[in-house]
């Protein structure tokens, strides 16, 4: 496992983890180097997670990390820094540049802060969601993730003449906490997926145009109600008809704008953000949160809405 310590202080170096986190990996590693029985499992681990049903691997993995003195979160994301040294030759052989694999790769960074900032720990809570990365189903592209999906609505999405239905392709996009989301990096990102060669399949039937589709806690449509103008979640709302949405009492998402301060009650929470100020504000008044869906086209230049078709400026 030589070459793999090499590699792990390239992952951590190219995708930007903080320098206070890397030892935490390192120390991890020499523990499995330690002796020959936590290799040998940590190698039944690997296998399992490779095999046709890989639901188990979770809990022998945590139990490895403990018997290590190591927690789960901490083993969790490892186990995909691991994962990501045979991922980059997976890369390599489908002729997928290096750079999206990088890209993609810095959504372990993303998480590995998100759980610093929750947690206080250097790991993932949210080690599943990777599995989509090491499928090669989803991809960074520029500043924002993309994957195959399907329409799934009954009512088909109807835009400038075209449209799509149950079982069509769509391009779904995700939003990883990787700073801002500014225009230039969206219109940049959807340029990116259009031209995707593992997208190329995936256009609005009889057109060369591109159906994307989010869902998420960012496009729910009474945030013009009480964020700021200047606000990016509201220009990133206004790439999309939002086609439903649903209120929430609970505002499940509350970790992702307050960290550590996810379970404060409203007059205790930070407002040392503008975002935050609005949440705050919103919460302290006892008013509903939410999720939505939403849709687009995408022509290669310029968004194709129902409301209206425009380049983003």
């Amino acid at each position: 496992m030589k070459d793999l310590t090499v590699f792990l202080d390239e992952f951590m170096e190219k995708t930007g983890y903080p320098e206070d986190s890397r030892d935490t990996f390192r120390d991890m590693n020499r523990k499995l180097l330690a002796s020959s029985q936590t290799q040998e499992r940590f190698d039944a681990i690997n296998a399992q997670y490779l095999s046709d049903d890989p639901a188990p691997f979770f809990p022998d993995l945590d139990a490895l990390g403990e018997s290590l003195g190591i927690h789960k979160y901490t083993s969790e994301l490892f186990f995909f820094m691991y994962r990501a040294w045979f991922l980059r030759e997976s890369y390599r052989e489908k002729c997928i540049s290096e750079t999206v694999f990088w890209d993609s790769m810095t959504d372990l960074r993303a998480k590995l802060v998100e759980c610093r900032d929750v947690y206080g720990i250097n790991g993932s809570f949210v080690a599943s969601w990777f599995h989509g990365f090491f499928e090669m189903t989803r991809f960074a592209l520029g500043r924002l993730q993309f994957e195959k999906t399907e329409y799934s609505r009954e009512e088909p999405y109807t835009c400038a003449g075209h449209s799509v239905q149950e079982d069509d392709k769509l391009i779904g996009m995700h939003i990883p906490s990787l700073g801002p989301l500014t225009v230039d990096l969206m219109l940049d990102a959807f340029k990116r997926a259009y031209s995707f060669p593992l997208f190329s399949d995936v256009r609005v039937p009889g057109t060369d145009w591109m159906p994307f589709c989010c869902g998420s806690w960012l496009l729910y449509p009474p945030h013009r109600d009480f964020l700021p103008a200047h606000s990016n979640i509201l220009k990133f709302m206004d790439c999309f008809d939002i086609v439903e949405y649903t209120d929430s009492e609970e505002f499940s998402d509350k970790w992702r704008v307050f960290g550590k301060y996810k379970d404060a009650a409203p007059a205790d929470l930070p407002r040392d953000t503008s975002l935050r100020r609005a949440f705050a504000d919103r919460l302290l008044a006892g008013q509903k949160t939410g999720h939505g869906w939403g849709i687009f086209f995408f022509d290669g230049e310029k968004i194709i809405r129902q409301s209206q078709t425009e380049a983003l400026s």
